[in-house]
């Protein structure tokens, strides 16, 4: 297929783009003391060097009193002209542009640096309904501090070498809260009137490319609809960019979807595999009619062939493919050169992403951790005495392991028990939604093959085998297999594991209960499938919620759906028996009973156990061992591929 559209150069006020891919403004939690550091730098560099043809640094705070508990960019103090610099004379060599984003969070703000609860400030006292703040009115003297604070921060960007500011008005943040009616029920010239509610964010605009000049490119980030609870709507945001396309100081509008002020807003800021391929763009398209001005998009668009459908049907300009390019920092190199079949396409897990970010942690991805990890990963060196290595388990770990080893020169084969390599992605993906999460595996299989492992499957290792091939090196990476503890009354009830209902073995009933100990995707998934299957679900987990273990941006969404097809919630429960008839749980605070009655069939998911028989088998074997994934310790993808890549890197 060819990409004549997105490999297409753009030029906007005099400078070109290279392509039409961009690497969105996303927190990568790479900062020290609210300066980028090394680790930053290489992180935007790999993707410079990939192809992109733009690098829009992470929303940097513009002003002292939009600080929050969330590591960001002091863009309002002089010691962020350094690390800006650094990133840019990293990327621009490569050929990409490399633009700063400047906001401010508003009422959006959850916590302080310290862990106290910080003051907010918004355009009125409006409490927010994620984070539960109460913000409080800014005077006018502080709003017009704050447009100040936009200037003096975009002068800091010039100073630093960048190309360009791309101002945030954006997921119901503060001039998204100066823009909505809801929010802003100020009397003064900054609220009321269409023409007032705008004057916040005209006037930031204006002191921004006061300060910057006529050289620099200067955007706006918008949601196309905020889809929350009283959030902006798409047809108030196309008359909100037609009036800010006609100030005449903005040179592109980048459209996305959701706002941070609603659970079900929010999940939109990063959209999980739950919504649509370039779910985002008819947004971005409706704008652009109104508009004379280039119209980027964001939102889901993982593939350059989705991309250049976006682009070829005038739906936008340029195409924000930020996760596309965490999974596979090569990707616009790739598209170019024709090796679409290559590229590792992004699943939206949303895990190592958007999971870390919102941990604390820096970003990466379950399938290439070498991202956010570049200076210790990023150029592997060839192995001077190349060994023969032996890998055995055909899953995620065992693919990475060999893949990455292969890669270093070592004679690696790896050895399947089963007709299919992907261990439990494999029943992952047959789950509601989730079939996009499958691509795990072709996506490792191809890094592997390329690397030129050799593959056997339908191969049972014994330790005999491993005595016959005397490899140098072993790696066990033989997975898991459900934990089915003993359950008191199981033998006069029907009890499955997950395994059995995604695999169609287990007769299920039309009364369900489902004991969800690990509370992640497997229960909510069974959940879902059962309950579309027709049967009245019950979800019994042990946690605070289901889903307690993923990511919000995956689960809350997820949640939102079990809620329209009746699935019954019960969290803090813990599974104590069952009998024909019922299922017992205690509940893990109080401590007392929990009584499921009318129950058919109980699904026990309650997490895996390490395949050990074979580690036990070569306990006293003289060479190498190592063990990885689950066959160490039964977790996630992540774990098992960054594993993998670990020991490959080691031998």
């Amino acid at each position: 297929m060819t990409l004549p559209t997105l490999l297409s150069p753009l030029t906007i006020r005099g400078r070109t783009f290279r392509n039409r891919i961009f690497s969105t403004g996303h927190m990568t939690v790479m900062l020290q003391d609210g300066v980028p550091t090394d680790r930053m730098v290489a992180y935007h560099e790999a993707r410079a060097k990939g192809g992109a043809a733009l690098i829009i640094i992470e929303a940097a705070r513009a002003h002292a009193s939009g600080d929050s508990g969330r590591p960001a960019i002091r863009a309002y103090d002089d010691a962020c002209i350094p690390g800006y610099r650094r990133i840019a004379e990293a990327c621009q060599p490569h050929g990409a542009m490399v633009f700063g984003q400047l906001t401010h969070p508003g009422r959006e703000m959850p916590m302080a640096a310290d862990g106290t609860h910080a003051v907010a400030h918004a355009p009125s006292a409006i409490p927010n309904e994620r984070f539960h703040v109460m913000p409080r009115e800014m005077p006018v003297s502080m709003v017009q501090d704050i447009i100040a604070g936009f200037g003096d921060a975009a002068a800091r960007l010039r100073k630093a070498g960048l190309d360009g500011v791309e101002v945030v008005a954006s997921h119901g943040y503060l001039l998204s809260q100066f823009l909505n009616p809801r929010l802003n029920h100020r009397t003064d010239a900054y609220g009321g009137s269409f023409d007032n509610r705008l004057r916040f964010v005209a006037e930031s605009l204006a002191a921004v490319r006061e300060r910057i000049g006529d050289k620099m490119i200067l955007g706006i980030r918008l949601s196309g609809d905020e889809k929350g609870h009283d959030g902006l709507e798409g047809a108030e945001m196309v008359e909100i960019a037609r009036a800010l396309a006609s100030l005449g100081v903005l040179d592109y509008l980048n459209v996305t979807a959701g706002t941070s002020s609603s659970l079900a807003g929010s999940t939109h800021i990063v959209p999980p595999m739950a919504y649509g391929a370039a779910y985002t763009a008819p947004l971005a398209a409706a704008i652009r009619a109104q508009v004379d001005l280039p119209v980027f998009v964001a939102g889901r668009i993982n593939q350059p062939q989705i991309a250049e459908s976006v682009l070829s049907s005038g739906q936008a300009d340029m195409c924000g493919m930020t996760r596309a390019m965490i999974a596979d920092p090569l990707m616009p190199q790739k598209a170019r050169e024709g090796r679409l079949d290559d590229i590792r396409a992004c699943v939206a897990c949303n895990q190592a992403c958007i999971g870390h970010m919102l941990n604390g942690v820096p970003i990466s991805c379950i399938q290439h951790p070498e991202t956010g990890r570049e200076l210790e990963f990023g150029d592997l060196p060839k192995t001077e005495t190349p060994r023969r290595v032996m890998v055995v388990g055909g899953g995620p770990a065992g693919l990475k392991a060999a893949a990455v080893a292969a890669a270093r020169g070592h004679e690696v084969t790896l050895y399947e028990a089963h007709a299919t390599l992907g261990g439990q992605v494999n029943l992952a993906q047959m789950l509601p939604g989730r079939a996009e999460f499958g691509g795990v595996t072709p996506n490792l299989t191809r890094e592997a093959e390329q690397a030129g492992v050799r593959i056997r499957l339908n191969a049972v290792v014994t330790r005999e085998v491993i005595d016959s091939e005397a490899p140098d090196a072993l790696i066990l990476a033989t997975g898991a297999t459900p934990y089915m503890p003993a359950i008191e009354g199981a033998e006069e009830a029907h009890v499955v594991e997950p395994w059995a209902v995604l695999q169609g073995t287990a007769n299920v009933g039309s009364r369900v209960v489902i004991a969800d100990w690990r509370c992640d995707w497997i229960g909510l998934g069974i959940a879902e499938k059962l309950a579309r299957d027709g049967c009245h679900v019950r979800l019994a987990v042990n946690g605070m919620t289901a889903g307690q273990s993923i990511p919000q941006y995956a689960r809350d969404a997820w949640l939102g759906e079990l809620h329209r097809l009746g699935v019954e919630i019960t969290p803090y429960t813990r599974l104590y028996g069952v009998d024909e008839d019922s299922a017992y749980f205690q509940h893990t605070l109080s401590g007392e009973p929990v009584v499921f009655d009318g129950v058919d069939t109980t699904v026990a998911a309650l997490g895996h156990r390490s395949e050990t028989v074979l580690a036990q088998a070569v306990a006293n074997w003289p060479g190498e061992v190592h063990m990885i994934g689950d066959a160490l310790s039964p977790r996630t993808v992540e774990e098992a591929v960054l594993e993998g890549l670990r020991v490959g890197a080691r031998l």
